[in-house]
């Protein structure tokens, strides 16, 4: 452990640390720990922050001339540091015994990084002061607008969205009301949240609709929405492909449908003829009992590797056929992977689309779901057939 410390020491003395990763945890209540340097009321701290399987993550703030010193205390309650700077990555492996195997990937002296202030969420599109009473509601913050240290996670997450959001804006009516439909809305932290910013941010006019075979949590967001005077929200518990809004939504939004879910969620979308789509699926597992392809079997016949695959192939036809439609399409990371793995997002806006170009992302659809032997869900939905 000895060259361990003479390492750390090295590094965090030539300020090139980017981040600490503490992984294999002996203590099975712990999933990870990571450690960056940070600016706290000018001062330099490294601070740690512990994630623990039920969820929530604790946060330590040790001076910078303490941090070698914190690092190696903690060492002991891992079997594996992965120190990342600028030049490169060291990895350390701890053994039961306490006994440490090195493979340092750290070329020459760790070059300065810029130091980060810990101040980010100052800089989230979301001021947690301001939007304090609907993120205290949905159990985010407390009164005054401190995010909980178990939901600092879920703020980035709604922030990142809101942001995406901020970006597309300019593709929503810019005079009339906005109709928005959030579609397998669950508990409704976006629908507060896309409500919140066209609303008060925005000034806009909001029919806001979330729909969910849930009763118990439809029921908790009609409530909140009451408490809260959100008057243009409206919550219904059915089936999504059973709702007909009053008027024609502008947007629809989707976090974290499940499965073929996120295929009804788009079907209703372009079905509706919406301005802007934006998706993050979820729990990808119809490919996973379809994909027959033999050029693809040195990657299918492990599960591992097919799950990735079949992950990413269903995405990718979701993004083709949205496309066929008349449909600009983007895939996005809407979070740090660290975060939660399913972190991507389908961004769809409706574009001027010559029918010649339609043709062709459909055409290229189909030789693609020919060429890896599937039948998704979502064809069957578009093409009026009953799915199985």
């Amino acid at each position: 452990m000895k060259e361990l410390e003479m390492l750390v020491r090295e590094i965090v003395r030539s300020g090139g640390l980017i981040k600490a990763v503490f992984s294999r945890p002996r203590d099975k209540s712990v999933v990870r720990m990571t450690s960056r340097i940070i600016e706290l009321k000018n001062s330099r701290y490294m601070q740690f922050e512990t994630f623990l399987c039920d969820g929530k993550a604790l946060q330590k703030n040790v001076p910078e001339e303490d941090c070698t010193e914190e690092i190696m205390r903690q060492a002991s309650r891992f079997r594996q540091i992965d120190l990342i700077t600028g030049s490169g990555t060291c990895e350390a492996l701890i053994s039961k015994s306490g006994s440490c195997h090195i493979k340092n990937g750290i070329k020459g002296k760790p070059l300065p990084v810029p130091l980060e202030k810990n101040d980010r969420e100052h800089r989230f599109i979301l001021d947690p002061e301001k939007a304090a009473p609907f993120l205290h509601k949905l159990g985010v913050c407390d009164e005054s607008g401190r995010i909980y240290d178990k939901k600092r996670s879920k703020y980035r997450q709604i922030n990142r969205f809101v942001e995406i959001l901020d970006d597309v804006y300019r593709y929503l009516p810019d005079s009339k009301t906005i109709t928005v439909c959030d579609l397998c809305c669950g508990k409704s932290y976006l629908t507060f949240a896309v409500y919140y910013y066209l609303t008060a941010m925005k000034g806009r006019s909001v029919e806001m609709y979330g729909v969910d075979l849930k009763s118990d949590v439809i029921a908790f967001c009609q409530k909140t929405a009451e408490e809260l005077h959100f008057d243009g929200m409206h919550f219904y518990c059915m089936n999504v492909s059973d709702f007909h809004p009053q008027t024609k939504p502008s947007l629809v939004v989707s976090l974290h449908a499940c499965d073929v879910a996120t295929d009804v969620v788009i079907y209703n979308a372009l079905r509706l003829d919406v301005d802007v789509a934006l998706l993050t699926p979820c729990c990808h597992h119809e490919m996973m009992k379809q994909l027959s392809c033999a050029p693809l079997a040195f990657v299918s016949e492990h599960s591992m590797y097919r799950q990735k695959l079949c992950d990413a192939l269903t995405d990718a036809l979701r993004c083709k056929r949205i496309e066929s439609y008349g449909y600009k399409v983007t895939a996005l990371e809407l979070i740090d992977p660290e975060e939660t793995p399913k972190n991507i997002l389908i961004k769809a806006i409706r574009t001027p689309m010559s029918e010649e170009k339609k043709a062709a992302a459909l055409n290229a659809y189909k030789e693609a779901i020919g060429f890896l032997g599937v039948h998704p869900y979502l064809d069957a939905l578009l093409s009026g057939e009953t799915p199985q």
